[in-house]
This record gives C-alpha cells, structure tokens and sequence, in this order.
C-alpha cells in the first residue's frame, strides 16, 4: 500500500497499462461498407426493389413503402421478375452502385446499378419524404423503358 497525505491507499499510483492494445478493428471491412450505404435511402429502396423485380420478395412487401402510381408499376413488373437471376439458378442479382440527384428538399431521384453476372441493368426510382417523415417510393423505372 501507498501512503498519501490523508492517510493509506488502496490502490497502487495511477499508471497506462502498456501490456494492452486497441482491440477495435478499423471499420473497413465489407459489413461496415454494408451499414454505411444502408444509411441511404436510395440504398435502402434500391436493395427492396431489387428482392421483389428479382422474385426473391412478394410485391406487397413494398406495400408501406411505395405510394399508389409506384405500387401499380410493381404490380405490373414483379410477376415477369425481369431482375431474376438468368439462366435460372444463376448468379443472384446485387445493386453495384446507387446515385441520387435532389431536383428540390423531399425528393430524391435515384438511380441503380443492377449486375448478374455479365448482365449489367438500369433501375431508376424516385422517393418523397412524406409528411410521416418517411421516404417512399413514388416513380419506378427500369432498364430505359417506362413502365404504365
């Protein structure tokens, strides 16, 4: 035991423990790089729309998440699942890249990049910040050609 002026101590001097290290990992790996592109909503809805156009979901899934013109053109597009993996069983289809333009506040126009395997495709959606402060979707295209 140590002495101090107001008497005994129990516990040794104050010192850094050198023996330990930083345990924490760097957050680069590919779950972080996962959870920072969730964060977005384009993210987030590109990813919804791929697992119901693909077959992988049931278009009421996207039932909260799409106003009345949105759901229709899913309701149109999903039973031909036209992002489904080809040749059946083939490579699963993944969003590569999502980029968003804000033509005004509340409104996002976003745009995917959609890969199975050597086949590359265009889906493009536009969300709405409702007054519930949730986004949905409102607009969806694919490949180039709108859909009714």
């Amino acid at each position: 035991m140590h002495r101090t002026k107001s008497g005994l101590r129990n516990a040794p001097p104050r010192r850094p423990d050198t023996r330990r290290t930083d345990t924490r990992r760097p957050a680069d790996g590919p779950a972080a790089r996962r959870r920072e592109r969730e964060r977005h909503p384009r993210y987030w809805f590109a990813e919804r729309l791929l697992l119901t156009l693909s077959g992988q979901r049931p278009v009421h899934w996207m039932l909260g998440y799409a106003l009345g013109p949105a759901y229709d053109q899913l309701t149109e597009l999903a039973p031909g699942a036209p992002l489904r993996p080809e040749p059946p069983g083939g490579v699963t289809p993944v969003v590569r890249r999502c980029d968003e333009f804000r033509p005004r506040p509340g409104v996002i126009e976003a745009y995917a990049r959609i890969a199975s395997g050597d086949r590359l495709q265009a889906l493009a959606f536009r969300l709405e910040h409702c007054p519930d402060l949730r986004w949905r979707c409102s607009a969806v295209e694919l490949g180039g050609a709108r859909r009714p």
